[in-house]
């Protein structure tokens, strides 16, 4: 690609070249939706320079949002601050189904937030109710304080231990991957992504089942959990669901039937009875 400085870059016929270029280079280097990812380059460079400095980057393997400072979510676009785990595509399933759980004057909690985008989604989509993010990582928390999302740095729910509003969903993308497949994950990933993010112990659901006990906690009777897991995790972790007082765990699943998430009711005796909206 020529790195030419101009405003006409973007102009029909030169920018389909530089969208193909930029395709067959992001392809090469091993991107699975380089199309997709040459469209954001594009979109959001302001020159040509820019833009090859930037495939440079993503050919060694930096996650786009982390160049570009963006990412859309759900519609949104949010900021992402380098170094924080980007929210994946998938993810955006969890969040329309919280939005449809959440109602109006509800009350939600985002565990691992990260940059908060389902947070910053359960607040678009009901403008009325009252969300916090939680996230041990400072940078995410601060991160998903700039997308309009109230975010504390803290493990888990640790901040809201004292008697509040009643919860009415609690959300989490938690590190889910076992410790020993994560060196199937790509290679840009296990190079640039935090661990912590990722790392989810012997079968992927150390810190899981943490989440399940704070959401039983924080939850009202009635009120839902929703987790992104994958594999047949649905089915190892219920028995930790039905410890914790939770029924009516319904799995989802992505186009091609793999497992992508489960939302689990509180109706057990570990359920929140006592708090009052």
């Amino acid at each position: 690609m020529t790195a030419t400085p101009g405003s006409g870059w973007r102009e029909a016929g030169h920018a389909d070249e530089v969208v193909a270029a930029a395709v067959a280079r992001l392809a090469a280097a091993g991107c699975v939706a380089a199309p997709e990812e040459a469209a954001a380059f594009l979109s959001a460079a302001p020159d040509e320079l820019t833009l090859e400095a930037w495939l440079q980057r993503r050919e060694q393997g930096e996650p786009q949002p982390w160049i570009t400072g963006t990412v859309v979510f759900c519609g949104l676009r949010l900021h992402v601050t380098p170094g924080v785990f980007v929210p994946r595509a998938q993810t955006q399933d969890l969040a329309r189904r919280a939005a449809a759980l959440l109602p109006e004057q509800g009350c939600a909690v985002d565990l691992c937030t990260g940059i908060g985008a389902i947070a910053a989604h359960l607040r678009a989509q009901v403008p009325t109710s009252h969300v916090v993010g939680v996230d041990v990582d400072p940078r995410a928390a601060a991160c998903a304080r700039r997308n309009g999302v109230p975010a504390v740095a803290a493990d888990l729910a640790a901040p809201l231990r004292r008697p509040g509003p009643a919860v009415d969903v609690v959300t989490a993308v938690a590190p889910y991957v076992p410790t020993d497949e994560l060196e199937v994950l790509p290679s840009d990933v296990q190079r640039y992504e935090p661990r912590h993010a990722l790392d989810g112990g012997a079968d992927g659901l150390a810190l899981v089942r943490r989440v399940v006990a704070e959401a039983s906690r924080l939850l009202r009777r009635d009120g839902w959990l929703l987790l992104e897991v994958g594999g047949d995790q649905d089915q190892v972790l219920a028995p930790t669901l039905a410890t914790h007082g939770f029924d009516v765990a319904e799995a989802w699943y992505d186009d091609d039937g793999d497992l992508r998430g489960v939302a689990a009711r509180a109706t057990g005796p570990r359920a929140n009875s006592g708090a009052t909206r």
